[in-house]
């Protein structure tokens, strides 16, 4: 079987079990991953940006959040009715994102780099800051709320159908900005990104260029946006908060800016994460900026470049010879992970209001245990910090000694590779003809 046959499978299979979640998960679990979809949507979306045209916007969250109201008020509309069906609401969305895009990108694309970027969040916090002060549009500190209306048949009452109405747009969203990368559009935003100076050279309007790509990555964030209305069946201004676009940015870039499905993955994974370990943990924060350092750090081309790199060394040194060395590093990021929860968990306890109150008025009284991992830890004993320690130096010994062992792999079969070329090289870039587009022009 070859590698686009492979890739086909594993993408219908991946849909086959999105497909049959509802029966597999609790209610709960199931509006967990109602909010995965949506936020690989938005991701997928940013991606169009960031990834593909090089253009890092730090404001994307206005777009998710005029798509949200678009189609808040078009769910209100007509006496409640709606203007559309209920299946057909996130339209609102994709429009909304498109208005705004199409203006706010004619003026942030003037300016390229870190100008850029900070016009884009410029515009994000305009929006915030002005949108409590329009009620009519956004509903003031209450936000504007709506309620699902029946439509085809189905009462859209239930999370199990919200949760087959997101996932049919998500898809069909995916696919169509899967088309979108095979178009030229799609192919010269790749040229914005590597060189804008050579488009500009060989004809191309690279402002319009970068107002084009700019909106649609804008339409599919308002997608975005009016499927988590649908979802949530209100609207508030904290939509446009810069916490969500930097939860874009980061998921992408975690999951992989150079790859198609990446950000997706990134974004399904960590919110996720934010989901699980939010109810273990008041640090789950803490944890997500860790994982976002070492994934730059690391992984340059984030968990799809892992994934991709792995399947790579597999096809060329096979499963048996690797898999000892996959466990070694298995095992030392379990070790590693170990000792830095049990630091960060023991020095949050340590230093909380509840520690400090239960030291009682005198200092001089010995420090009761901490409780960690259902065991009292004496804050003054060395053995205590020894175990982070040892945690974290056992498991460092290890992923060193397994880095120099998969080194050692490649120059035995490649002369001298290094470990973050055969990562670039494996990573599925859909748009990785795109230079040809621009080379075949400049030779004519």
């Amino acid at each position: 079987m070859n590698t686009r046959n492979l890739l086909i499978g594993t993408l219908c299979l991946g849909a086959a079990i999105l497909a049959g979640l509802p029966f597999l998960l609790s209610t709960g679990l199931l509006n967990a991953a109602i909010q995965m979809l949506i936020a690989a949507l938005f991701a997928s979306a940013f991606n169009v940006v960031c990834g593909q045209a090089g253009m890092l916007s730090f404001g994307h969250a206005a777009y998710f959040g005029v798509g949200a109201f678009a189609t808040v008020h078009a769910m209100n509309a007509l006496g409640g009715t709606g203007i559309v069906p209920t299946p057909l609401l996130p339209l609102a969305g994709a429009l909304g994102g498109l208005v705004v895009g199409v203006i706010a990108g004619w003026f942030s694309t003037q300016r390229t780099g870190t100008y850029f970027a900070m016009i884009t969040l410029a515009i994000a916090e305009l929006l915030h800051s002005i949108a409590p002060h329009i009620k009519t549009v956004f509903g003031g500190e209450a936000g504007v709320s709506s309620m699902r209306m029946p439509s085809l048949g189905l009462t859209f009452g239930s999370t199990t159908e919200v949760y087959y109405l997101a996932l049919v747009w998500v898809l069909a969203s995916l696919g169509l900005l899967y088309l979108y990368t095979r178009t030229p559009l799609g192919r010269l935003a790749l040229g914005l990104r590597e060189n804008r100076h050579r488009l500009a050279f060989l004809g191309y309007d690279t402002h319009k260029l970068s107002v084009l790509v700019f909106t649609v990555s804008a339409m599919f964030s308002g997608i975005a946006g009016g499927l988590q209305v649908i979802n949530n069946e209100a609207a508030n201004y904290v939509l446009f908060e810069s916490t969500l676009s930097a939860a874009a940015v980061l998921n992408t870039y975690i999951g992989g800016v150079g790859t198609f499905l990446g950000p997706a993955l990134g974004a399904a994974l960590m919110t996720f994460f934010g989901y699980a370990v939010s109810d273990l943990t008041q640090s789950w924060l803490l944890y997500q900026g860790i994982l976002f350092v070492v994934v730059m750090m690391f992984m340059p081309q984030g968990l799809a470049g892992l994934f991709s790199g792995t399947a790579m060394l597999w096809r060329r040194f096979g499963v048996l010879r690797l898999l000892p060395l996959m466990a070694s590093f298995v095992a030392a990021t379990a070790l590693l992970a170990g000792g830095t929860a049990f630091v960060v968990e023991a020095l949050r306890r340590l230093f909380s209001r509840d520690y400090r109150a239960m030291l009682g008025a005198d200092p001089s009284a010995p420090w009761p245990a901490i409780p960690l991992y259902g065991v009292d830890w004496a804050p003054g004993a060395i053995s205590t910090w020894l175990v982070p320690v040892v945690l974290l130096g056992v498991g460092g010994a290890l992923a060193y000694v397994a880095r120099r062992w998969l080194q050692g792999l490649l120059d035995e079969r490649e002369g001298g590779a290094s470990l973050a070329s055969v990562a670039s090289t494996a990573s599925p870039n859909v748009t990785a003809t795109a230079p040809a587009t621009v080379s075949a022009k400049e030779s004519a």
